[in-house]
């Protein structure tokens, strides 16, 4: 079983607070261009904003900082799976005796399907919430670097919560279900300094934390995170790629702007009444799920 792989006694949950430091020294190094980037962007002042002085720079050029960050982290997340904990990156990945990739891409073409089917709808639907925003060349360079980096930030934050965390958690709670509430909480608060919690205010905190359960729970089903990797790997670039917005943390070069208002409560239902539920009745029913409240619930 995926929470039972590890030996708790040679990895005490310091082992994982000092991981979780490290990871994050790797992640501030990656953020030294991105940093420079700024400045260069203009004189910082006391007001100044960040973000909003990143605005200035080309849109690949922005994904493309804000992305190294995540594979300098990778890095450090690999380090000390190797060096601290002493353990393989395939025991954070899976129970199975090596990667399932079939699961990875079943999930990534499930949801990325689904993802590209409702822009396309919503957009003949509503022709007039967006713009067309395509640019062959630029729209190629974006191509190349979303391929590149972004199934590594996803998969960053999947070995992390739903792997490393999720492991370390259970060795203190001794159950199933802590590990997936409290990784879903800090996978959600960690969202809240994105530019949508101005725009849409505390209540989007609902669907991050609810999307790292539903993220969970594909895990512990699963015993592994390939599902969750694919998922989440297919959710931002197909964002990425397919339509941006002026409030969103990744603008990109997308073949289309949404410029209506956003509407957190459709999307709240949307996402937790209709796609989730659906997204995980075809997963359970392609790999004969069973004994859901063992799996959630159950000690170890």
């Amino acid at each position: 079983m995926f929470l039972e792989q590890v030996d708790f006694n040679k990895n005490p949950f310091w082992k994982y607070l000092l991981g979780s430091f490290v990871i994050i020294i790797f992640s501030v190094i990656g953020q030294l261009p991105l940093t420079y980037a700024v400045i260069e962007a203009g004189p910082i002042t006391s007001s100044a904003d960040p973000m909003e002085m990143l605005r200035h720079l080309d849109k690949n050029l922005q994904l493309f900082l804000l992305l190294i960050p995540f594979a300098a982290g990778f890095l450090g997340f690999w380090l000390v799976i190797n060096k601290l904990n002493e353990r393989t990156l395939l025991s954070v990945t899976t129970s199975r005796p090596k990667m399932d990739w079939s699961r990875v891409f079943y999930a990534f073409l499930l949801w990325g399907s689904a993802s590209m089917l409702l822009i396309i709808s919503d957009y003949f639907i509503s022709p007039d919430s967006y713009e067309w925003n395509f640019n062959i060349q630029s729209f190629a360079i974006l191509f190349i670097i979303a391929i590149a980096l972004i199934p590594i930030q996803t998969s960053l934050e999947e070995y992390i919560f739903r792997g490393y965390l999720m492991q370390g958690f259970a060795g203190i709670f001794k159950n199933r279900w802590a590990p997936l509430v409290m990784t879903s909480i800090i996978f959600g608060c960690l969202h809240l300094f994105n530019p949508e919690v101005e725009k849409l205010g505390y209540g989007i905190l609902v669907y991050y934390i609810g999307t790292g359960l539903f993220l969970g729970i594909l895990t512990l089903m699963d015993d592994g995170i390939e599902l969750a990797l694919g998922f989440h790997a297919a959710n931002n670039l197909f964002t990425a790629l397919l339509v941006t917005s002026s409030w969103t943390a990744f603008q990109t070069e997308s073949i289309l702007i949404d410029i209506s208002e956003p509407s957190l409560g459709l999307e709240l239902v949307l996402s937790f009444v209709v796609l989730y539920p659906a997204f995980l009745f075809l997963v359970s029913k392609k790999y004969g799920w069973t004994q859901w409240k063992s799996k959630l619930t159950s000690k170890i």
